[in-house]
C-alpha cells in the first residue's frame, strides 16, 4: 500500500514538497507543492514542459507528469518543513521513455528477470570554492600532497560536520569523511544499497552539499575537471549483486574473490567501456579528467585504460576487497540514475554472453 504523503505531512510538519527530477545531464527540475496540495499532486503528478528540461522534446508536445514515490521522501534536515520526493515522468499516461529514473528501473527490472538485484555505493568528490567560484575556498590549504590532511579538514569542520549529521539523521550510515588529493577537494561516504535507493541519495547529497555550503558561504562543485594542476572530481560506484540475502559475486576460493558472475559481469563493462563514456563522462571537462598529466599532488587517480586489477587504483575497475570492484571511470558530471542503469546494462550483457 502506498505511503499517504498528506498524513506524512501532518504528523512530521512538512509544509513543501519539491517534486523532483532530473534532465540527462543531471541538472534537478523541481516545483515546490504546499503539503494542502499534495494528495492530487500523489495521484496525478505535477505538470511539466518536456522542451525545457532538456528531454528530447518539443514545445509541441504535451505535458509531461512527474508522479513522485512515495518511498523516496527525504525530510530535509536543515529545514524540516521542506520535504524532497524523487519522481518518474508520464506522459499520456505512459512512462516517458527518456527519463533517467525510469531508465534505471527498467534496467532493474530486466536484472531482475535473473532473479539478482545490484547494489552499490558511490564516492562522490568536490571541491569548496570561494562564493564565486574563482578559487578553492582555503587559502591555508598548500599541501602539494593534502590527502587526509587533518588540519584542512579541521577548518572546514562545521560545514562537514553538518553534512555528516544530516546523512546520519536520514540513516545513510555515513562512515568516513576525507580531505582529498586535491587543494580544497573533499570526499564523504556512506552505506551501500539497492541501486535506485544510492541513485537517489546521489542525487540528494549533491543538492544537499551545494545548500549548505552556500549556507557557509561557500560553492561546492562537483565538476570533474575545475583546475588544470588538481586532481579532478572523480564519482566512483562499489557494486555487487545479490540475490536475496547471498552475495552472489562473492566466491572465497578465487584469488581476488570474486565469482564466474562476477567476472562475467565485470567483463560486459570492459567490453563496453567505450559506450559507457557517454553516461559516465558526460561533458567535454570529463575528458580533461581522464587525460590529465599528472598534478600537482603527482597522480591523476584517474583510469584512462580500459582494465581491471586487484587493489591497484590506476585501473578502471579496481577489486580492493571480496565480493565486490569499484569502477573508477566515471565523475562528477555523471547523471546518478543513467550511471547506475549503464553499470547494470552492461553487466547484463557481460551475464548473458559470459564476456
Amino acid at each position: 500500500m502506498s505511503k499517504d504523503l498528506y498524513s506524512i505531512a501532518k504528523k512530521k510538519g512538512i509544509k513543501y514538497f519539491f517534486i523532483s527530477f532530473v534532465d540527462f545531464f543531471g541538472v534537478m527540475r523541481s516545483k515546490l507543492v504546499p503539503f494542502q496540495a499534495i494528495k492530487d499532486m500523489q495521484k496525478n503528478g505535477a505538470g511539466f514542459g518536456g522542451f525545457s528540461t532538456w528531454l528530447d522534446m518539443t514545445p509541441a508536445d504535451p505535458d509531461m507528469f512527474a508522479l513522485p514515490d512515495p518511498d523516496s521522501l527525504i525530510q530535509l534536515p536543515w529545514k524540516k518543513e521542506v520535504a524532497w520526493l524523487a519522481s518518474d515522468l508520464y506522459m499520456n499516461g505512459k512512462p516517458v521513455k527518456a527519463s533517467p529514473r525510469v531508465i534505471l528501473k527498467n534496467q532493474i527490472n530486466e536484472l531482475s528477470k535473473k532473479k539478482l538485484q545490484m547494489k552499490s555505493g558511490v564516492e562522490c568528490e568536490f571541491f569548496l570554492l570561494t562564493e564565486d567560484g574563482k578559487s578553492i575556498a582555503d587559502p591555508k590549504d598548500i599541501q602539494s600532497k593534502p590527502s587526509y590532511d587533518q588540519i584542512a579538514l579541521m577548518r572546514r569542520y562545521d560545514l562537514i560536520k553538518e553534512i555528516c549529521d544530516c546523512m546520519i539523521e536520514l540513516g545513510w550510515a555515513p562512515y568516513q569523511n576525507d580531505h582529498e588529493d586535491g587543494n580544497g577537494q573533499f570526499e564523504m561516504n556512506w552505506d551501500y544499497t539497492d541501486s535506485l535507493v544510492t541513485a537517489d541519495r546521489h542525487l540528494f547529497f549533491k543538492f544537499m552539499v551545494k545548500s549548505l555550503a552556500e549556507k557557509h558561504g561557500l560553492r561546492a562543485t562537483f565538476m570533474p575537471k575545475p583546475f588544470h594542476n588538481l586532481t579532478g572530481n572523480g564519482c566512483h560506484s562499489h557494486v555487487s549483486v545479490w540475490k536475496k540475502k547471498d552475495n552472489k559475486f562473492l566466491d572465497k576460493k578465487d584469488k581476488l574473490g570474486l565469482s564466474s558472475l562476477a567476472y562475467n559481469f565485470l567483463g560486459g563493462i570492459l567490453e563496453n567501456a567505450r559506450g559507457l563514456c557517454a553516461l559516465f563522462n558526460p561533458t567535454i571537462n570529463s575528458y580533461r579528467r581522464i587525460n590529465a598529466i599528472p598534478t600537482q599532488s603527482g597522480a591523476t587517480w584517474s583510469p584512462n585504460t580500459i582494465s581491471y586489477t586487484g587493489n591497484n587504483r590506476t585501473h578502471m575497475i579496481r577489486i580492493p576487497d571480496k565480493g565486490r570492484f569499484e569502477l573508477r571511470l566515471m565523475d562528477g558530471s555523471a547523471n546518478p540514475y543513467l550511471m547506475q542503469a549503464g553499470i547494470i546494462a552492461a553487466g547484463i550483457d557481460g551475464i548473458n554472453k559470459k564476456t
